[in-house]
Formats: structure tokens, C-alpha cells, sequence
């Protein structure tokens, strides 16, 4: 769950990795658990780099906070960097975020291997607060968007 402010310039977001991370190679039969399922959060600031219509590239640099250290990171407070893609959805009635999210200490206490990892975020734009104006959709055509679509595929006219 993330929430973005001042034109998405800014991130809060929380995260739950929900699943334990291991390590497979010759020296473990089984593996080597590197991180046990976790939460954590992470405060950005975030750059435009370029903007082509709908499509909004960023990059982003701020601090993540672990409930717990691991094999991939030491300490529970690590450096967070995001690179990623915003998008408006067709029909402009959602925007959606993809991005490439690295965690790590930046080497201050080993072990230090970082972490890896992609998220996708889906916003429905209603209108009622954190949305650019240029991204906003009416109460109404969120509302009316499901009865709309199927009137005018109808091929009957006067249809509202």
C-alpha cells in the first residue's frame, strides 16, 4: 500500500513480504534461508525524469525500515531507490505505477546484499483527494462508467 502527494513527487508506502526468501546453490541441499517474511516501509523523494504524454518515468531515493534483519541486510534501517514507470489506463479512469525497488545499507554493516524487488500499483481516480488534476475523473463517470460502455456498444440510439 503506498501513498503518493505533491504531484507523486513524495512516497509513503508499507509492504509485506509474505513469503521467505532462500538461497539455492551446491553448498546447501536445501537451500539457505536468507530472510524470513517480513514488513516493511519506506519514505521517498521522488524525480520526474521524463514525461510523454500518459507515461511518466521517476526515479526515487529515500529510507526503508525492516521489522527485522536478515541475511540480505543487517541492519533494519536501509537506503531505498526506486526507478519506475507511471501510467494513466485507458480510459483515464485509473493510473498505475510499475517499479523497480532496491533495499540496502549501502555497505555500512556486512553482510550487505541488498534486495531486489518490483511492485505494481493500481489507483482508481475518483477525484476526492491526492489526485493531479490532469489525472482526475468525476464522481459521475466513475459511477456511470458500467451502465455507459454497454449503452453504446448497444448499436441502439437514444440510449443514455
Amino acid at each position: 500500500m503506498s501513498l503518493t502527494w505533491s504531484d507523486a513527487r513524495y512516497e509513503f508506502a508499507v509492504f509485506r513480504v509474505s513469503s521467505q526468501q532462500t538461497l539455492h546453490d551446491a553448498n546447501y541441499r536445501n537451500g539457505r534461508v536468507m530472510a524470513h517474511p517480513y514488513w516493511g516501509l519506506s519514505i521517498s523523494h521522488r524525480w520526474r525524469l521524463v514525461e510523454r504524454g500518459p507515461v511518466r518515468a521517476f526515479f526515487g531515493f529515500g529510507l526503508a525500515a525492516k521489522n527485522e534483519s536478515d541475511q540480505l541486510s543487517v541492519t533494519r534501517l536501509d537506503f531505498a531507490s526506486q526507478l519506475g514507470l507511471r501510467f494513466r489506463l485507458p480510459g483515464d479512469r485509473a493510473v498505475a505505477e510499475l517499479a523497480v525497488r532496491h533495499w540496502s545499507n549501502g555497505g555500512i554493516r556486512l553482510p550487505n546484499r541488498g534486495q531486489d524487488f518490483a511492485t505494481l500499483t493500481v489507483r482508481l481516480n475518483s477525484g476526492l483527494f491526492g489526485v493531479e488534476r490532469a489525472e482526475q475523473i468525476s464522481r459521475d463517470e466513475l459511477v456511470n462508467s458500467r451502465g455507459a460502455l454497454p449503452a453504446a456498444n448497444s448499436g441502439i440510439e437514444g440510449l443514455p
